[in-house]
């Protein structure tokens, strides 16, 4: 009986979606739906809290390896959480001056919004600075003219990779206006946008189909892996 309630929630849930964006009169549908899931994933929020701190505090209760970066990752999370919810730093609104915590948490000089901009953000930014050297090195194994398609493949990155830094503008600047289009800056320009972006295109076309797809088949209950099992 539980399987079944679930499945007409999915099928009510789906269709009041999918009418809200072709009907008028119910437009309001969708955002009722969506109010149901603000709550869904709060509680999914709770429950993914509670988990982490059970996978990490059973690191560290065993003394796995690794457990020392597990400690780290239970104080920070303790840490930002009691930051956030006792909302330091925060400044009054305007509307209720002496209410101290009625601003909002990541307004700018509160402790969460510093947090945030001097320790998350530039993090993030060092992260991504890495990984350009990963996929240099993983493009680097990858692009082997093995036949006529990897020989494309990988001429083409090479243009655009020069055509995206300053090595490529020297290389081509000679060339004269008349021959513009030649310079690696020009055709870089003209492969991501014009190359890249049918083959962009085409991929978020397909992408769209199989989520209308797979959505019609949860809506049908044909596909139930969401409940825990294959049929």
């Amino acid at each position: 009986m539980t399987r079944q309630i679930a499945l007409i929630i999915t099928f009510v849930s789906g269709f009041a979606m999918v009418a809200s964006a072709f009907f008028k009169p119910v437009e309001h549908w969708g955002e009722d739906v969506a109010e149901w899931f603000n709550v869904l994933a709060a509680i999914a929020f709770v429950l993914g809290a509670a988990n982490l701190a059970k996978v990490h505090l059973e690191k560290i209760s065993s003394r796995s390896p690794g457990w020392g970066y597990s400690g780290l990752t239970i104080f920070f999370f303790t840490f930002t959480f009691a930051v956030g919810l006792m909302k330091l730093g925060v400044h009054p609104m305007d509307k209720f001056p002496a209410v101290a915590m009625s601003g909002e948490k990541d307004a700018e000089g509160s402790a969460f919004w510093w947090m945030y901009a001097f320790v998350m953000s530039p993090l993030t930014s060092t992260m991504f600075a890495l990984l350009a050297f990963f996929v240099a090195s993983a493009a680097f194994r990858a692009f082997r003219a093995k036949n006529v398609e990897a020989a494309l493949l990988l001429g083409t990155a090479f243009i655009v990779l020069l055509g995206r830094t300053f090595a490529g503008v020297v290389l081509t600047g000679w060339l004269p206006e008349s021959l513009s289009f030649l310079r690696l800056e020009n055709l870089a320009s003209l492969i991501l946008e014009v190359f890249n972006s049918a083959g962009n295109r085409a991929i978020i076309i397909g992408i769209a189909l199989g989520v209308a797809a797979q959505s019609l088949k949860i809506m049908l209950g044909l596909d139930r892996s969401y409940l825990g099992a294959s049929n």
